[in-house]
């Protein structure tokens, strides 16, 4: 891919033109376009996405430092789909002919809306429509899925969302990886510990808005006697209706941890000199929470 500013719908033959002398391969084209602001300001961090009549991938990724993609593509009809954090996102038709430039100028991204806030109080995590989950890497080339199955939480929503409080408590001994041994490995003292540190805790009373639906909430995890600073990178999705009509929030989150920085050494290393486990959790959080009785 070539990054590239079109310009505007004016400017396909020019465009066109100082593609002359590159060689395209049979029966394909160009498509391209520059993504800007309200305020005509390139938006850097947009992605891109090209999807085919049947809504399969073609291409897709990030823009350049100017706010523009270039990419070639067998000749026919196109969806393409623009994206950026804060920003609503962008979807139009291209049709793109054989050996010439489809150019659709300058799209503009609006301002997203942010979804709204849950209200000031007291709200706790609803344990069957959430999910505390982690990855590790097995052998520097599988990964490993687990989650926590029991885990409780209270959110203290105050009038100023970034003044709010959460604290939510983990059931070391919950965890499943879909294995009975390795599980059991887990709970002992070359991990978690559960027998001396039976709680996995994490509390938090910072909340900063970065941009659109997006947070960061940063908090206080202890794990195996050891308390560290984390920041959970935080998705937002906004508040809707249960199946009863009960009003719920829903966010995801993300969070890596190194093993290390809570005493989780253990370690074993293959013949080659490959380690078991990586150094290294990616922490995932699916989490709905209701207004606390």
């Amino acid at each position: 891919m070539v990054g590239s500013w079109l310009g505007n719908r004016t400017n396909r033959a020019q465009a066109a033109g100082g593609l002359a002398t590159v060689p395209l391969p049979e029966g394909a084209g160009v498509l391209g376009c520059r993504v800007l602001d309200p305020v005509n300001q390139p938006v850097p961090d947009a992605e891109f996405l090209v999807t085919d009549a049947a809504g399969r991938k073609v291409v897709g990724g990030e823009l350049d430092p100017f706010g523009s993609f270039l990419v070639t593509v067998p000749a026919g009809e196109y969806r393409l789909a623009v994206s950026a954090e804060g920003f609503a996102p962008y979807r139009a038709n291209a049709t793109v002919a054989e050996n010439a430039v489809a150019a659709l100028g300058d799209v503009t991204l609006n301002i997203a809306r942010p979804p709204a806030l849950p209200g000031p109080g007291d709200w706790e995590i609803e344990p069957t429509h959430s999910s505390i989950g982690f990855t590790a890497r097995h052998i520097g080339m599988a990964r490993v899925r687990g989650r926590f199955n029991s885990f409780a939480g209270i959110v203290r929503m105050a009038e100023s969302m970034d003044q709010s409080a959460m604290h939510v408590v983990i059931d070391a001994a919950s965890i499943d990886t879909n294995a009975r041994t390795r599980d059991g490995h887990l709970k002992s003292v070359d991990f978690l510990d559960v027998d001396r540190f039976p709680t996995v805790e994490f509390y938090s009373d910072r909340f900063t808005h970065r941009s659109g639906s997006r947070w960061e909430v940063t908090g206080a995890l202890s794990l195996r006697g050891v308390t560290r600073t984390v920041t959970l990178d935080t998705e937002y999705l906004g508040i809707g209706n249960g199946t009863q009509g009960e009003v719920r929030a829903a966010c995801r989150a993300t969070t890596e941890l190194r093993r290390d920085d809570f005493t989780v050494s253990w370690q074993s290393m293959l013949a080659r000199g490959i380690a078991m486990v990586g150094t290294s959790i990616t922490v995932d959080l699916d989490i709905q929470i209701v207004p606390k009785d």
